[in-house]
């Protein structure tokens, strides 16, 4: 199926899109996602809206102040009268409003509007009326580096700051559970650190070691695990056959665990600054996928994180809910 996708933002940067052009193909194949819009109320955060609508990926729910986002949507020259509108007083009171939609069963995942990321997971994550289950929360980039041949999810650049290893396990499974709702078989975990080797002096490389062998022992399942890996023997098979690392996930890794939020933050921007990377945002471990989007989005980074989001949850319809708390 051809996506009719705008190309300018591409175009632009003289880049192609096809992974994320088949990721937003077989999206529209599925139901439209009921989605929960938190506090919607800018340019940015509306036009997201129209063109996931307009692609048939979501069926959406504005949370916000009425008059302001009539007033966004007059400013886009858009009809908003067939979109339906909770009124919700300011910023707080849409995200909160947002969950219990979710909560309610009338939405099957949420989207940041024109809010902080810390208000509208605040409001996921309280004790009381909001989206825990017993998995840790995290964040996962699926990037689209054009110069790579696949898809490549980086985990945790945006929630956790410094996971324990207990934290890890949960940031790993939720990752893995995303690769396969995305459709990657096999799906190839790589556990980052700066080198190829247990060093007790680098404690990443420890956790790493742990981690292999959590998976060993079936506490970690869905995926193929290694690590220690440093970077380049992860994702390029010809420095890992120079470092003769004989594993199944070196060079061909498709998912790659940092060690730490600030390592994922550079690791993601470094892909999206200097190798033209688009980078599609998803928060997994809750009840519902959450779409977090930037106003720096492209066109097409926006479409994908609701595709991504549409994904998710039709994998969790296929199968047992994760418990909650």
């Amino acid at each position: 199926m051809a996506v009719a996708v705008p190309t300018h933002d591409a175009a632009q940067q003289g880049q192609r899109h096809d992974k994320y052009d088949r990721l937003v193909a077989v999206a529209q194949s599925l139901p439209r996602l009921k989605v929960a819009v938190a506090h919607p109320c800018d340019a940015a955060s509306l036009s997201a809206v129209f063109e996931a609508a307009g692609l048939g990926l979501i069926e959406p729910i504005l949370v916000g102040p009425q008059a302001k986002i009539r007033a966004a949507a007059e400013a886009l020259g858009k009809d908003i009268s067939a979109m339906r509108i909770v009124d919700a007083p300011h910023s707080h009171a849409a995200a909160e409003t947002a969950v219990e939609l979710v909560r309610s069963g009338q939405a099957e995942a949420l989207m940041k509007g024109s809010l902080h990321t810390d208000e509208i997971m605040g409001a996921v994550v309280r004790r009381e009326g909001g989206l825990r289950t017993a998995r840790r929360i995290s964040h996962c980039f699926v990037m689209d580096v054009p110069t790579h041949d696949t898809a490549l999810i980086i985990t945790d650049a945006a929630v956790n700051i410094a996971p324990t290893l207990e934290d890890k396990v949960h940031i790993v499974q939720n990752a893995i559970d995303l690769a396969k709702a995305l459709r990657v078989d096999p799906v190839r975990v790589a556990i980052l650190s700066a080198m190829e080797t247990v060093n007790p002096k680098v404690p990443s490389t420890i956790e790493a070691a742990a981690l292999c062998k959590m998976a060993d022992r079936g506490q970690i399942t869905g995926g193929i695990l290694d690590g220690p890996l440093a970077l380049d023997n992860a994702i390029d098979l010809g420095a890992a056959k120079i470092k003769k690392i004989q594993s199944p996930v070196a060079g061909q890794a498709n998912v790659l665990v940092v060690p730490d939020l600030e390592a994922g933050n550079m690791l993601a921007k470094s892909l999206t600054f200097l190798a033209d990377a688009d980078a599609a945002g998803i928060v997994l471990g809750a009840r519902v996928p959450i779409i977090l989007t930037s106003r720096a989005d492209s066109t097409i980074t926006r479409l994908a994180s609701c595709a991504v989001a549409s994904l998710v949850a039709e994998a969790q319809r296929s199968q047992l809910a994760i418990p909650e708390v």
